[in-house]
């Protein structure tokens, strides 16, 4: 806990880097009104409004220890600037505590893991850590993706006053990190067939019910230090994204989602998906609407409705069929040769793809596909086997007044909605469970950790 003391000099501090800040930045003039004056203090006497700052102020002190690691209040500086350049945020006396909390949160986890990956690395001989090529290549290709070269991008960086040695120590430390849990955890994950077959289920339940394209960003309290803390920054980044900040970089910097690495991107989600605090909300948004905060059981949400569409009504099947052609009056021994033969074929057709291939070795029946339909349209007889079979599945033989049939329903989807493949649900699970086991292994390693702040 901050004593009254270093809650004063922080103040001062704060002040400090407003002022710097703003004239470093060139923002806008909402956020270029003046700081009020910190409390002049022995540690920290008020200076003259016109006095120009060094170009280190904070270098001297101590923001935070970390397992004998310093945070100098300089490092605190430069990441308040990086966050609010890479956030787009604008600097006001409202956030900077808030951004100042961030700030060091952040680096506080990034010295824990650090630390980790060098007792792993000495431990085990093995290189975790990225080097600085592998740095060097990441920040081309972020600013590839920004239709610049990595020279230019670093200048843009200098000219806002953020040193690229901050922006290349947080790269560093995301990097190794996330390489280290999916290196040591990715292969021993397994997703099994159960998993994903649970998942296309809540898929096609879903897929009748309204669908929201949405971006999120996730405010974890026990992180923050309380709702009440969680629930005024979610408030003062609605604000700043009112005032153009954009959401994917505030997405990326504040939120505690495994979304916020896509700029908090969740896709498509239906009612269900998320916590029913946040359902609630998206039911009352419009697109293109920001909600207010959302508090849930263990956080804050604030949400942003890109799209939404109505909940797909029809219901599409992909079917293949095995065929004898039977006139409608055919004699009646005709009809039990014609069911014995189509008996006997259905277990051999293990699947869709080797369908033709295992009917045309059988004399007298016919094989083909009858494409994608919507089971309404399909003739009453087929309907009911394409309603309860599924994927995979070949139906008893059906009698038609062409003949009789095998129905094989090698696929459905309700219109509208294109379903996930295999891999796509497969990757998506893996991905929920290593962001699930990086965030229990960080807490692990600050629970065990000696932090003290200043």
């Amino acid at each position: 806990m901050r004593s009254a003391r270093s809650v004063t000099k922080l103040a001062a501090c704060t002040a400090s880097i407003l002022a710097l800040t703003v004239a470093s930045l060139g923002l806008p003039a909402l956020a270029q009104e003046a700081a009020p004056a910190a409390t002049p203090t022995v540690d920290a006497p008020a200076a003259p409004a016109a006095a120009a700052p060094r170009a280190n102020p904070l270098s001297e002190s101590v923001a935070a220890v970390v397992n004998d690691d310093i945070i100098s209040s300089y490092d605190l500086m430069q990441r308040m600037r990086l966050l609010m350049v890479t956030s787009g945020l604008q600097p006001t006396q409202e956030n900077l505590p808030q951004l100042e909390q961030e700030a060091l949160r952040s680096l506080i986890d990034e010295h824990v893991q650090m630390q980790e990956l060098r007792r792993v690395e000495k431990a085990q001989k093995i290189t975790i850590i990225s080097t600085d090529k592998e740095v060097e290549e990441q920040i081309g290709d972020i600013a590839k993706g920004n239709n610049l070269t990595a020279a230019q991008l670093t200048q843009q960086l200098q000219a806002q006053g953020v040193g690229i040695d901050t922006w290349k120590a947080q790269i560093r430390a995301d990097s190794s990190w996330q390489a280290w849990i999916s290196g040591r955890y990715g292969s021993r994950l397994r997703i099994g067939d159960d998993q994903i077959k649970a998942f296309e289920r809540r898929q096609a339940e879903a897929a009748s019910k309204p669908q929201y394209q949405v971006s999120e960003v996730f405010i974890d309290a026990a992180r923050v230090g309380g709702m009440e803390v969680a629930e005024n920054g979610a408030k003062q980044l609605i604000t700043q994204m009112q005032q153009g900040a954009p959401f994917p970089a505030v997405a990326r910097q504040f939120s505690a989602s495994p979304t916020a690495a896509n700029g908090g991107d969740a896709g498509w989600v239906s009612p269900g998906e998320m916590p029913p605090e946040v359902d609630a909300a998206l039911e009352q948004l419009r697109p293109g609407q920001l909600s207010a905060p959302i508090p849930v059981r263990d956080g804050v949400y604030i949400v942003y409705l890109r799209e939404k569409r109505s909940g797909a009504k029809t219901a599409l099947v992909d079917l293949k069929q095995v065929a004898v052609a039977l006139p409608k009056d055919a004699a009646q021994a005709q009809v039990d040769a014609a069911q014995k033969l189509l008996v006997d074929l259905k277990p051999k057709i293990t699947s869709c793809e080797t369908l033709e291939a295992t009917a045309g070795k059988v004399e007298g029946v016919v094989a083909g596909d009858l494409g994608e339909a919507e089971i309404t349209d399909l003739a009453p007889a087929f309907q009911e086997a394409a309603n309860t079979l599924k994927v995979g599945q070949v139906s008893d033989p059906i009698r038609t007044d062409a003949g009789l049939h095998l129905i094989a329903v090698c696929g459905k989807r309700q219109s509208g909605a294109q379903a996930p493949t295999r891999d796509q649900i497969e990757n998506r699970l893996r991905g929920q469970q290593l962001a699930l086991i990086s965030k229990r292994y960080l807490r692990d390693l600050r629970n065990s950790a000696t932090i003290e702040t200043r």
